[in-house]
């Protein structure tokens, strides 16, 4: 049924937020589980280079391209009933890539767990509203955006764990149980929900969006490797951003647009997405980085990597407690921008660690950055809730999920572009006296020197501290930029956001998308 104003709470919502949480730290850990299997992948599956590259993006560039249409599909025909149909799909796909004979058969399977993820993601968020009050939906939102944060940097945790003790198809697999249990409590749990009069569905608004994004997203994944100057890439970039640009004036005109433009009038939405496309760019740069420092520059295993990354997520968990407090207390605005700025100060420490370091200092980095991205995360994402009207739940979540998909991948690109380029350049001296064909490998990465070293005996310890250098500063300009970039972010945050708080503004009855919820079913 249409969406009605709310009356009393849900009675099984946080029971139902439970299964949600679940379902998207599985979606989370899928991002980057497979980072450490990878090396296993290429020998099992006898992939190649461009393989590995495919069978870990594919599952992204589906993901962001096919947001929108299924926030929309939401939105008309039911918010529960998309979620287990995506939940079905990622299951089945999941079970499909543990047993995929092949690589190219792995790249199909990732991609569909990524259609899946691009279904559960906004509509998990979009259906808060219909199950918990106003005073609630803090810490609701706050526990739905800890399940999809908590799950990328536990991937590594997990996957080096199974790939250590296990054949490489368990890190798929470990997903297939978890998502039957979402299954079945999404089914009895969740209310029904779905926008007031059906909107239309934007059918060439869906193969722009989605044509668009996964282009533009193929030039920014494949530039790094490929050349930012090489002609598929300029092409993919140039197709996309026409493809985008084509994407808004048609949304200007038609009269059941996929999304709402006038959303981005509205200050509050705008600064919120900047905010959280501003986190997402950090933070997918510093989960890119951290782990090849943990792993190489201090030798830690798979697993060991996995597990130094805790205090990341501990502070984040701490974090998105204090921002609840804070917004009760400072308000919407001066929380996220603080959050914003601790962020920046994590990635200052961050920028201070160097190739002598222990790993105590990467703790304290990793401990502000968390706090911060606590802080500042949870409020951005109800703010966003805020001000979406109820007809377009499913389809504005999913504009912003998207917007931190596309900041995500910017931030992997670019930043990884950056330490490439200032660890060759540095490492290169070094190598200078190898086979050209061994200086192209130390050029390649860290762990590539580190490998060469090994196999040079006592003479290899200088180019293996010489390549720790090398990384360690491109990973100190990499966390200047990031810091720049959060700082920024405070600023535009703390002088261009309303001064009234998201929940004064629904206490005080002017809140659309708060003044109503769903059916209880």
């Amino acid at each position: 049924m249409d969406d009605n104003p709310a009356t009393v709470p849900y009675p099984k919502r946080w029971w139902a937020l439970s299964a949600l949480v679940v379902s998207l730290l599985v979606i989370g850990l899928d991002i980057t589980i497979l980072n450490v299997a990878l090396p296993t992948l290429a020998t099992e599956l006898e992939a190649d280079n461009g393989d590995l590259q495919w069978i870990a993006d594919s599952y992204t560039l589906v993901f962001a391209g096919l947001l929108l249409p299924a926030g929309v599909l939401g939105d008309r025909y039911g918010r529960k009933r998309l979620i287990l149909i995506g939940l079905l799909i990622f299951g089945a796909a999941s079970a499909a890539s543990a047993w995929s004979p092949d690589a190219t058969t792995l790249i199909w399977t990732r991609a569909l767990l990524g259609l899946g993820a691009a279904i559960i993601t906004p509509l998990s968020l979009s259906i808060l509203p219909a199950m918990f009050p106003e005073e609630e939906r803090g810490k609701a939102i706050a526990l739905w955006t800890t399940g999809m944060v908590l799950g990328l940097p536990l991937g590594p945790i997990l996957g080096g764990y199974l790939v250590e003790n296990f054949w490489w198809g368990s890190v798929f697999l470990i997903n297939v149980p978890v998502i039957a249990v979402g299954v079945v409590c999404a089914a009895f749990l969740l209310p029904e929900s779905r926008a007031p009069g059906r909107p239309g569905v934007d059918l060439v608004g869906g193969l722009l969006s989605t044509a668009g994004l996964c282009s533009l997203l193929y030039g920014i994944i494949e530039g790094p490797g490929r050349g930012w100057t090489d002609t598929v890439i300029v092409t993919s970039l140039a197709a996309g951003s026409i493809l985008l640009v084509t994407f808004v004036l048609w949304e200007g005109r038609t009269r059941e647009p996929l999304i709402d433009l006038p959303l981005f009038r509205d200050r509050t939405f705008t600064v919120a997405t900047v905010a959280l496309t501003v986190v997402s760019f950090v933070l997918y740069g510093i989960l890119f980085v951290i782990p090849q420092y943990l792993q190489v520059v201090l030798g830690n295993s798979a697993f060991g990597t996995g597990m130094r990354l805790l205090p990341l997520v501990v502070a984040y968990m701490l974090g998105a407690v204090l921002s609840d407090l804070l917004v009760s207390r400072i308000g919407v605005r001066w929380t996220v921008g603080s959050g914003l700025f601790v962020l920046g100060l994590g990635l200052v420490v961050m920028a201070g660690i160097d190739e002598t370091s222990t790993y105590s200092t990467t703790v304290v980095a990793m401990v502000v950055l968390g706090i911060g991205l606590g802080a500042a995360l949870p409020p951005a994402v109800e703010m966003v809730m805020a001000v979406l009207p109820p007809a377009r739940r499913g389809s504005g979540t999913a504009l912003t999920t998207a917007l931190r998909q596309v900041g995500g991948a910017v931030g992997i690109a670019v930043l990884g572009s950056m330490l490439a380029s200032i660890y060759s350049d540095r490492v290169g001296s070094a190598a200078g006296d190898l086979p050209p064909q061994t200086q192209a490998t130390v050029r390649d990465s860290v762990a590539a020197a580190s490998a060469v070293a090994d196999t040079m005996g006592a003479a290899g310890d200088s180019l293996r501290q010489a390549s720790f250098k090398a990384f360690t500063d491109g990973m100190s300009s990499l966390s200047i930029v990031c810091s720049i970039v959060a700082f920024l972010g405070a600023v535009v945050v703390a002088i261009l956001l309303p001064k009234e708080t998201v929940r004064e503004t629904a206490e005080a009855g002017n809140d659309p998308a708060f003044a109503e919820g769903a059916e209880h079913t």
